[in-house]
């Protein structure tokens, strides 16, 4: 990768982590997306993993005072489940799939009737939850738009969060890193210096947005996170989709069969 390439890599990263410190997601799904595009599946998985336990590990320390530890602990637990189950398959899923489910992710969270209120502070359902967004981690790269439901049982205003969602996704990281760079058939290899850069970028995005969400009302912060999801989500399913059918309809073009 290009000295440029890399620069620009940095950029993003540092916009990415500046949208994750806002609003404890968004920036991840822009980022996994970005780097799909430009690199093997398993390589995307590993530098996001890298790039965003910088930036939730950051986060979570920056605002440590805040964190519930109890949802923490209880959502280690599925995700060490998810990581045996998967563990004993090895699945990598191909791109289109993986882009399609990433922008379903929000509207699959959405789906949840309103009356179920999951309790963050319950070992059963910490589990549950941890099992479940850990397995679409390691489908999609990304979990935070399940993984904010939950927190819908809990009294938790935007610190709380931010913060309690930051260790778990600093979990959910590690253990994609795992996955990915030591227990699939074929781990995925990165370039120290690039690593160093989403390292050291994650950082800076992340600080940089301390102020801003400290200024921000708890009613602004669920506003403008819902508006960004669905545009980010809406996106991805139409480049997974497109991906999905672009072989045979190419092939088509290409036998004549569409003129």
């Amino acid at each position: 990768m290009t000295s440029i390439m890399i620069a620009a890599l940095g950029l993003l990263m540092v916009a990415t982590a500046f949208l994750s410190g806002l609003f404890g997601m968004a920036g991840g799904l822009i980022l996994i997306g970005v780097l799909l595009a430009l690199m093997p599946l398993p390589t995307a998985m590993v530098l996001h993993a890298i790039t965003q336990m910088a930036s939730n590990g950051w986060r979570a320390l920056l605002w440590r005072a805040h964190i519930r530890w109890r949802p923490v602990a209880n959502y280690m637990v599925g995700a060490a489940i998810a990581l045996a189950a998967w563990s004993l398959t090895r699945y990598v899923p191909d791109k289109p799939m993986a882009l399609l489910m990433l922008g379903a992710t929000p509207f699959m969270a959405r789906l949840l009737p309103t009356n179920i209120k999951p309790d963050p502070d319950r070992l059963w359902q910490g589990s549950v939850y941890g099992t479940i967004c850990m397995g679409l981690m390691l489908m999609t790269g990304v979990s935070g738009p399940l993984l904010d439901t939950f927190f819908l049982g809990g009294d938790f205003g935007r610190r709380e969060k931010v913060a309690t969602k930051a260790m778990c996704q600093l979990v959910s990281h590690f253990t994609k890193l795992i996955y990915f760079g030591g227990v699939i058939d074929q781990p995925a290899t990165l370039d120290p210096v690039l690593a160093g850069v989403a390292i050291a970028a994650s950082m800076l995005g992340t600080t940089l947005a301390r102020r801003i969400l400290e200024a921000m009302t708890d009613q602004q912060f669920v506003a403008w996170s819902n508006k960004l999801i669905s545009t980010i989500a809406c996106y991805y399913i139409a480049y997974g989709g497109w991906l999905l059918v672009r072989t045979p309809v190419l092939a088509t073009f290409d036998k004549g069969g569409l003129q």
